[in-house]
This record gives C-alpha cells, sequence and structure tokens, in this order.
C-alpha cells in the first residue's frame, strides 16, 4: 500500500472524508457516514439522484454493489493488522426489489470473527471466508443481497 495512503488510513474520521471524495463514489452518490475507531462498523448510503438512477427510476444497479464493494475487506485489514494479505475474490449480487429514495448499508464485524480468522490463518493456510451485506431502503425493506468471498492468508515473514 502507499505509505502516504496508509497513514490517512489510520484514522476513520480522514478515511471517510477521503472516500466520500474518491471519484467512484462521488459520481455515484455514495456516501459513508460512519466509520467506528475500531474499525467494526461501517454505515453508507446513496440518495436517488438523477445521475445514479436507472432507465426505470430506480436505483442503478451497479451502483447499488458499489456501496457494498471494498468495506469488509477494508475492516479486516484494520483488524488483522499489516500481517496479513487480504483480497475480495468473488462477489454475487442479488437484487430483490427495486431500489428507491434514500438506501443504506451497514456493515458489522464482530471480535471473535477476527479472532477466528487469525486463528484459522495462524499456520499460514489461505482461509476463504464469505460475507453477506444487505442494502435496504427507507422503509426497512431489502433491496440487494451482496455475497462477498475475501480470501485471508497470513503473510510470511522473511528470516534475515
Amino acid at each position: 500500500m502507499n505509505p502516504i495512503f496508509e497513514r490517512l488510513a489510520e484514522n476513520p474520521r480522514i478515511f471517510r472524508r477521503l472516500l466520500n471524495l474518491w471519484f467512484p463514489y462521488l459520481g455515484a452518490g455514495i456516501h459513508v457516514e460512519r466509520i467506528r475507531p475500531d474499525w467494526r462498523r461501517i454505515d453508507v448510503r446513496m440518495r436517488l439522484r438523477w445521475y445514479n438512477r436507472n432507465y426505470m427510476g430506480t436505483h442503478f444497479g451497479g451502483s447499488l454493489f458499489a456501496m457494498t464493494d471494498p468495506f469488509f475487506v477494508l475492516m479486516l485489514i484494520k483488524n488483522l493488522g499489516k500481517g496479513y494479505w487480504v483480497w475480495d475474490i468473488d462477489a454475487r449480487v442479488r437484487f430483490i426489489a427495486p431500489g428507491r429514495g434514500t438506501v443504506r448499508a451497514r456493515f458489522a464485524l464482530s471480535e471473535a470473527v477476527v479472532e477466528q480468522t487469525r486463528l484459522a490463518a495462524a499456520g499460514g493456510e489461505k482461509v476463504l471466508q464469505t460475507f453477506t451485506a444487505r442494502v435496504f431502503d427507507e422503509k426497512g425493506d431489502c433491496v440487494a443481497e451482496v455475497e462477498k468471498t475475501i480470501y485471508i492468508r497470513r503473510k510470511k515473514h522473511r528470516s534475515r
């Protein structure tokens, strides 16, 4: 990772602001509302605008997917630390209902999952974990469900 970017990413408030200025999110109208200081919960919203609606007047499916994209990886990187490789390797999106108005997604990572991941990767073998993010409309109805498979492996330490 770029050292400057890595340093900025240490502070969740600064990182949230940077994400909100990141062109793909800015262009889609995606807004990161909150990143908890422990990087275990992130809240994201997207308002329906003229520039992110599809032909039918509802949220563009690509934007619904994009609003769920990096967060489980980021949360795992921040909670596991620099000693692990963490990559998205697969994703599936299921559109359940048309997204209208403001939609929201919440990403949560428990201490138990972090510890389970650490234990599973302790010997250096790859670990594949699947996480599910749901996008909800203003009424609380689920409009999309995104399943993310994440590759985790402990980095090998070089002996000197």
